[in-house]
C-alpha cells in the first residue's frame, strides 16, 4: 500500500506533504530528524493521509497536493472537514 500524507508542524504551523509505501516508519523519521528537508520544524503530526495501491498515483497526488489547485484543495477541502469534524 502506498500512502500520500500531510503533516502539520507543531514548531511553525506549516504543513509537509509527502508519500511513502511505509507511514508509521515515515512519520518516525520526520519526528526523529532523519528528515533534513523537515528536521528544524520538528515535532510533527499527521493530518490526513489517502491510501493507494499504486506507487504512481501516490505520487501523482503528492505533486497535486503541491501546486497551487492543489494547496487550495487541500485547504478548502481536506482540512475545512477535519475542523469542522473536532
Amino acid at each position: 500500500m502506498w500512502y500520500t500524507y500531510i503533516l502539520e508542524s507543531q514548531k511553525d504551523n506549516k504543513l509537509y506533504i509527502g508519500s511513502t509505501n511505509n507511514l508509521e516508519r515515515r512519520i518516525n523519521q520526520h519526528n526523529s530528524g532523519e528528515v533534513l528537508s523537515t528536521k528544524a520544524r520538528r515535532p510533527f503530526t499527521l493530518l490526513v493521509y489517502v491510501a493507494n495501491k499504486s506507487e504512481r498515483i501516490a505520487r501523482q497526488l503528492e505533486r497535486y497536493f503541491k501546486s497551487g489547485s492543489g494547496k487550495a484543495f487541500v485547504y478548502k477541502r481536506l482540512l475545512v472537514r477535519l475542523s469542522s469534524e473536532a
